[in-house]
């Protein structure tokens, strides 16, 4: 049996059918045009595919990858028709999905054998990374998890100011300190409050600068050294927030910001206002590094758990 028999549909679901109906329009809109009049899928069909592909973000080495399956699938069957390609493609690029270690969850969890559990949210400024942060708390929250919140960004008085808004919308205790005070400092402060409060969920907010990637490196590593002072082994999860509606930039923020530090699972943000929601694929497959979340809205419950089944049948599934 297929693995994509029909979904049950649900609110999560639907919004994000909806997310990701710019993507999917594109694509499967180029996919139906590649192969009019074409019966089998021959090499005319694959490179018009690899161009499609290329063409929606999913990254050159990822497509290639992806191609090379696909191949293999044609020769071994010898004969594969065109009507047969969306099923193949989904399935090739589930499996792509399926190599990192997340993607079948479908709703928010915590290890239960750390407390606080500690997550470290790092990311460039604009991506999405206060408001993922926001959310975050407002869904451990809704679980009945006790949640503090870190401003640990002290560059900007805006970051800072823009997290103490989410706070008070999500109601959550929140540690900072003034504009220009040591990262580290902050963070030591959040997690000897979150003890303290016996707190469930340690959510860090960080700098978002790429301009020298050394004191990047330094920052954060100095930032993990304080942090496990008070709770050893922390931060227990490193979240990379990357906006998917750039494209190939995400990619490289991706590979500079893992250059940095060790990044342990990847929000994926603003996938509904762009049709570059191939890049989900493509950092996933890429870096080996899960994606966890993805933004297909802006409402609170637009950040979502990413299963990669679901997103994979949004990407391909037509309105009929």
């Amino acid at each position: 049996m297929s693995l994509f028999k029909k979904l049950f549909s649900t609110p999560k679901k639907e919004s994000l059918d909806k997310g990701l109906e710019k993507t999917k329009s594109t694509f499967l809109s180029k996919l139906g045009k590649a192969v009019v009049g074409k019966s089998k899928v021959d090499d005319d069909v694959l490179d018009s595919l690899e161009e499609i592909l290329v063409s929606s973000d999913v990254g050159v080495d990822t497509t290639l990858r992806i191609i090379d399956r696909i191949e293999a699938r044609v020769s071994k069957d010898k004969y594969v028709g065109t009507g047969e390609l969306n099923r193949i493609l989904r399935e090739e690029i589930a499996g792509l999905l399926s190599e990192t270690n997340f993607g079948n969850e479908v709703e928010y969890s915590i290890p239960k054998d750390k407390k606080p559990y500690v997550i470290m949210v790092v990311g460039v400024n604009g991506v999405g990374k206060t408001t993922t942060i926001g959310k975050l708390a407002y869904q451990f929250k809704k679980q009945g998890l006790k949640v503090v919140l870190g401003a640990a960004d002290t560059f900007r008085a805006a970051a800072i100011e823009q997290l103490q808004v989410w706070a008070e919308r999500v109601d959550v205790p929140i540690v900072k300190q003034r504009m220009g005070s040591d990262p580290a400092s902050v963070a030591f402060d959040t997690l000897s409050s979150a003890v303290n409060q016996n707190a469930d969920v340690v959510i860090i907010d960080t700098a978002g600068r790429l301009h020298n990637k050394v004191n990047l490196m330094n920052e954060l590593t100095k930032v993990k050294r304080v942090m496990q002072k008070v709770v050893p082994d922390t931060p227990h999860e490193v979240l990379l927030v990357l906006d998917g509606s750039t494209g190939q930039n995400a990619f490289e923020q991706a590979k500079q910001f893992t250059k940095a530090t060790e990044v342990t699972a990847l929000a994926v943000t603003k996938l509904d206002g762009t049709a570059k929601g191939g890049v989900v694929i493509g950092i996933s497959d890429q870096f080996k590094i899960p994606v966890r979340y993805i933004g297909v809205g802006e409402g609170m419950e637009d950040l979502q758990v990413f299963n990669k089944i679901e997103f994979v049948d949004s990407f391909f599934s037509s309105k009929s």
